[in-house]
């Protein structure tokens, strides 16, 4: 099997003078994965350190770049999950920690469990040998304006978030020499969350799914419509109907919009190491590097 992945930096509508940044944090994650892949290394390995590469990356709302809840807290949601074994660990609400997909990785490999929250989360990621951080490390200049904006209005705007005003989920799917799948996302959340908010990133299903009999997929957008119609996973049932991975992401994210008027985007990779990706939000990022197609394709999709 050659080796396929793809990524994506979050599903709204990207503004034009951050374009060139998201394309180059997405294009770095794709590269730094595939060189794990091209070594022999895991698809778990390759999503993990895809995604790692994006929470430290400022442009995105994953890890460094996360927004504040109402709070004025960082607290970070994210997932991986192993196509193999169907295993899956993930932390939700964490804070003060750099990587929460490293972290979710780790719940995965030494416990029987497979999520974590809050205060629970940051205790096993101390425990574990993570360093903590504090609320400033993970901050950028863009969220403390836009968190005073809110302090000032008290204005919240949830449905604008994905429809043309919102922020960047990130997450990675691969398939590895031996044919096995893994997928990953990470996220800071939505813009002015209730302390404890967790949205869909964490949740096996619906913010991502693996399984090495169909495929990956990882989602980005409104969380709680994602939710509702599991998204992740009804796209890869999906793809056992349609056999092609551009198609079972377009269904699955027009059943997303006609049911519960949701926004977001999805990216996939079939079992055969076809990539696929679609997104009903004005645009997406993205890059990948398909098997039968040695080069990296990275952009924004509108």
């Amino acid at each position: 099997m050659n080796p396929s992945i793809i990524v994506h930096g979050g599903a709204w509508d990207i503004p034009s003078e951050t374009v060139d940044a998201h394309i180059i944090g997405c294009r770095r994650a794709v590269e730094m994965g595939f060189d794990i892949l091209a070594k022999g290394g895991s698809a778990v390995d390759a999503v993990e350190n895809a995604v790692a590469s994006l929470e430290d990356d400022p442009t995105f709302d994953a890890g460094r770049g996360s927004v504040l809840n109402q709070a004025g807290q960082v607290e970070m949601d994210a997932i991986v999950m192993d196509g193999r074994t169907l295993r899956s660990g993930a932390v939700a609400a964490i804070r003060h920690v750099r990587n929460p997909v490293r972290v979710a990785r780790r719940v995965m490999d030494v416990t029987p469990f497979s999520l974590l929250t809050g205060d629970g989360a940051l205790r096993f990621a101390l425990g574990s040998g993570f360093k903590e951080c504090t609320e400033e490390d993970l901050l950028v200049g863009r969220e403390l304006e836009d968190y005073r904006e809110f302090l000032r209005t008290g204005v919240l705007r949830t449905k604008e978030e994905f429809a043309g005003e919102g922020r960047d989920t990130v997450g990675a799917c691969a398939i590895d020499r031996e044919g096995h799948l893994a997928s990953a996302t990470s996220t800071g959340g939505i813009s002015r969350k209730l302390p404890g908010r967790v949205g869909d990133s964490p949740l096996i299903g619906s913010g991502a799914y693996a399984d090495d009999k169909t495929g990956a997929a990882s989602a980005t957008g409104w969380g709680e419509k994602i939710m509702a119609i599991v998204l992740s996973k009804t796209a890869l049932d999906l793809l056992t109907d349609e056999g092609e991975p551009n198609a079972a992401c377009r269904r699955a994210i027009a059943l997303m919009s006609e049911r519960v008027d949701g926004y977001g985007g999805l990216i996939m990779i079939d079992r055969s190491g076809r990539v696929g990706y679609h997104h009903n939000t004005p645009k997406m990022a993205f890059a990948f590097l398909e098997n039968q197609h040695m080069r990296i394709h990275a952009g924004i999709r509108v």
